[in-house]
């Protein structure tokens, strides 16, 4: 089974959720189309997905199931718990229309990280939890998330970091900060290499059972690891079991330079925000995703063409 582990939609549910808002993030509906407002980005034009036109892309792609991460840069989970907890519902709910083909990466309010709601999602059917990079922005801020990565690791799943602004942080300017562009190539590169190294020079020691998955390759961080033992940090090691790295918005060269063994990579395409720049293998349907998800695997039959 071909698992894509990171895909978002824009459901109707939760589209009509962010419409409602009148502070960011917030969508509009206005003559030209939706358009998502956040902090420190420009507007953004979203679709709202079909899903049979998402399941269709699917087969294209040759993906058997698609794993449903809440778009973390929105700063959902930072908003106030009873907003948030709306907000994440909305997008529970329209996940489960598309059907057992999209499975989904829970997510919980973080401005008091409480462990009851890792187990309120799994319940709910959520395959592991997504935490925004921003939350591991130096290691003390797992004082805050150990609940959280505790529970997880006792409930053999999975945590997804994925770019995202710190919950308890300062909020960022209302407009844009660059080009469209710009918050991709510098704000969530920074976000991910930091979240990196939190996790694997101390989170990994609180936590020795916790898989993780880092998006977008975890910005490269693992570039970082010769400069972190000369620097006088912790040694690491680059093909640590428990570590999994998605391939989103990276291609073939990017990859080998970052040279990330095979066991650990995994497929992750981020649509539809980019089409995937490494195709899809069979070398990667293999059983890493397996081993990232644990008992948490979705139980869904191979889809054959």
């Amino acid at each position: 089974m071909l698992v894509d582990v990171h895909q978002h939609l824009w459901t109707e549910p939760f589209v009509a959720a962010l419409t409602r808002r009148r502070a960011l993030p917030l969508v509009r509906r206005e003559r030209g189309g939706t358009t998502l407002h956040l902090a420190g980005e420009p507007p953004c034009a979203i679709s709202v997905d079909d899903p049979a036109a998402r399941t269709a892309l699917l087969d294209a792609d040759g993906v058997d199931v698609a794993l449903v991460v809440p778009s973390s840069p929105l700063g959902i989970d930072g908003l106030d718990p009873g907003v948030a907890r709306e907000l994440l519902a909305a997008h529970a709910e329209g996940v489960r229309a598309f059907g057992p083909r999209f499975a989904r990466w829970g997510a919980v309010p973080l401005a008091e990280p409480d462990a009851a709601d890792v187990d309120r999602e799994l319940g709910d059917g959520a395959i592991g939890l997504c935490l925004p990079a921003g939350a591991f922005h130096d290691p003390r801020d797992l004082d805050r998330l150990d609940p959280l990565l505790a529970r997880l690791a006792a409930r053999d799943a999975p945590l997804f970091v994925h770019p995202g602004p710190s919950p308890w942080g300062s909020p960022a300017p209302a407009g844009p900060l660059g080009p469209a562009w710009w918050p991709a190539l510098t704000t969530y590169v920074a976000q991910m290499q930091r979240a990196w190294l939190v996790i694997v020079t101390e989170g990994q020691q609180r936590h020795p059972r916790l898989r993780t998955l880092f998006a977008l390759a975890a910005g490269g961080g693992l570039l970082q690891a010769e400069r972190l033992a000369a620097r006088g940090g912790p040694a690491v090691d680059p093909g640590d079991a428990r570590l999994f790295y998605d391939t989103s918005s990276y291609g073939p060269s990017a990859l080998a330079a970052l040279g990330v063994s095979g066991a650990q990579l995994i497929h992750g395409s981020d649509r539809p925000v980019t089409p995937p720049q490494t195709p899809p293998s069979p070398a990667r349907a293999g059983d890493a995703p397996a081993r990232l998800l644990g008992s948490h695997v979705p139980s869904i039959p191979t889809v054959t063409a």
